[in-house]
């Protein structure tokens, strides 16, 4: 098992809809609008910014997979192996994933994304998760 492609970066941003507005602008595509966190693709590459509010993870880069098996292996790998991994979990958008540090400090991610994108790839208006 190994990583085959970088699937996106996730950034801390202090004011929302003033950097969704800049990468829109860019013409990244809105794909996930939730009051805390967003997720804009750029072709199909993923660029998350995570609001002040946004507790779940912070700044990373991740690695995607096209079956959550594939996820469950990379964790087994590498835990086997020594490294801290934390655990395996499914998030709202359809994704499922775990995160650790390099040896140098950086967080990262280990991701499955499905194979249509994230649930639907819709866009809440209101600022609510799209289910």
């Amino acid at each position: 098992m190994q990583v085959e492609r970088l699937g996106h970066v996730a950034i801390r941003v202090e004011d929302m809809e003033r950097a969704k507005a800049f990468y829109l602008d860019l013409g990244c595509r809105l794909v996930w609008d939730a009051a805390d966190w967003c997720y804009l693709m750029a072709g199909d590459d993923g660029l998350a910014l995570l609001g002040p509010d946004y507790r779940a993870a912070g700044p990373h880069f991740a690695f995607h997979f096209n079956a959550r098996e594939q996820v469950q292996a990379m964790h087994d790998r590498l835990r086997a192996a020594g490294v801290a991994v934390g655990g395996l979990h499914d998030h709202r958008d359809g994704t499922a994933s775990f995160y650790l540090r390099d040896p140098e400090g950086n967080w990262l991610e280990m991701l499955y994304e499905p194979a249509g994108g994230v649930v639907g790839n819709t866009v809440a208006g209101d600022g609510r998760d799209p289910i």
